[in-house]
């Protein structure tokens, strides 16, 4: 949407979480999101709020699953009633503008200035952990690229998605290569876009609009920024938070209806449905071989179609939260997934440097 500013997409998607929740922003006290100044007050300031209790935690795409759990905290602790929690960023529209790119504005300081000089772009380190896996398990291109074919089967009912055409395996090897063993169809898009959630403690939640779905389990997990300080390039920090979000759920792996897990890259799916428990380390390319994330197969997942296929505005998270609801509600349409009961919210930040779990229910 290029139309609109990174503001602009903020302001457009807090209206229409506070107004699907029936509230109004007068029952907003807490904020959580980025701006571009003094986050999350500069943001707070445009949507017109005063909260007095707020949040900008960054921690890359999976800052939203932390703002969540911290807002969740908060409300259970009587510190706010009321949490919006805001994004909006005009990625695709800000490359024409861009003269510098972002591996060398990060390059400038920290641990990453080691690694920058020889070319460890952040595709490459994804790549790096793509090759070792299939060096260690035995996975294939194609199994990778079965990641990439499932998501675009369910973008093609969504009619909100960037890409909406159905690909195959042969379609996603024969696209440009970009890193090794990555063509284009391997890697997320590149979109602007805007999204909002609305927390809000349980006698509130009743009487809202809509029915609410609840934060039944969620934990987080560091892991690494420099690549010499990743210890196991097939494991992330999913095998950390998972199982303490499972485990506060009260649920496991099998009993999950839905996940939205956080595509990046076809390879972060790879691991992430290893670390999280939905299948054995290693057998990761079979699992998704077998039509697992495709619309009908065992373990849904991305159903609006994903970084790869919907919209990914440089940070995902947030869309991830919004799509589970919306399948929890049963709002989705021809991709409705049935009797979807439980839905598993997964997201990375950085280089799989950070993961952050959430179980979610209509319970």
């Amino acid at each position: 949407m290029p139309d609109k500013t990174a503001m602009g997409l903020m302001a457009q998607a807090a209206q229409r979480a506070v107004t699907d929740a029936g509230l109004t922003k007068n029952d907003i006290d807490g904020f959580g999101g980025h701006g571009t100044l003094l986050p999350p007050i500069e943001v707070s300031e445009y949507l017109g709020l005063r909260p007095t209790w707020v949040d900008a935690t960054n921690v890359g795409g999976s800052s939203w699953e932390v703002m969540a759990r911290h807002a969740a905290d908060a409300i259970a602790a009587g510190q706010a009633d009321v949490v919006l929690l805001t994004y909006g960023s005009t990625a695709r529209s800000d490359v024409k503008r861009r003269t510098r790119g972002s591996a060398a504005a990060m390059s400038t300081g920290g641990a990453l200035q080691f690694e920058a000089p020889y070319g460890a772009t952040l595709i490459a380190k994804y790549a790096m952990a793509a090759r070792r896996h299939m060096i260690e398990y035995g996975t294939t291109v194609e199994q990778l690229a079965e990641v990439a074919v499932a998501a675009h089967e369910w973008a093609a009912m969504n009619e909100h998605a960037f890409e909406r055409d159905r690909i195959t395996v042969a379609d996603v090897a024969a696209a440009p290569l970009l890193a090794d063993p990555f063509t284009t169809k391997h890697v997320c898009l590149r979109t602007d876009g805007g999204g909002a959630v609305v927390l809000a403690g349980e006698n509130i939640a009743r009487d809202c609009a809509k029915d609410p779905v609840w934060i039944l389990g969620a934990a987080d997990a560091t892991s690494h920024v420099s690549m010499s300080e990743w210890g196991d390039f097939t494991t992330s920090a999913a095998s950390l938070s998972g199982p303490r979000a499972f485990a506060q759920a009260g649920v496991g792996p099998a009993d999950i209806d839905v996940c939205q897990l956080y595509d990046s890259f076809t390879a972060t799916v790879l691991l992430t449905v290893e670390d999280l428990g939905f299948c054995a380390k290693g057998e990761g390319g079979k699992f998704i071989e077998s039509g697992a994330l495709r619309p009908g197969g065992a373990l849904p997942t991305n159903t609006d179609g994903g970084g790869l296929a919907s919209c990914h505005p440089g940070m995902r998270g947030m869309f991830l939260m919004v799509e589970a609801v919306r399948q929890l509600r049963g709002e989705c349409g021809p991709r409705q997934v049935d009797a979807a009961e439980l839905a598993c919210v997964h997201a990375m930040g950085g280089f799989f440097s950070h993961s952050a779990t959430m179980i979610l229910g209509r319970q």
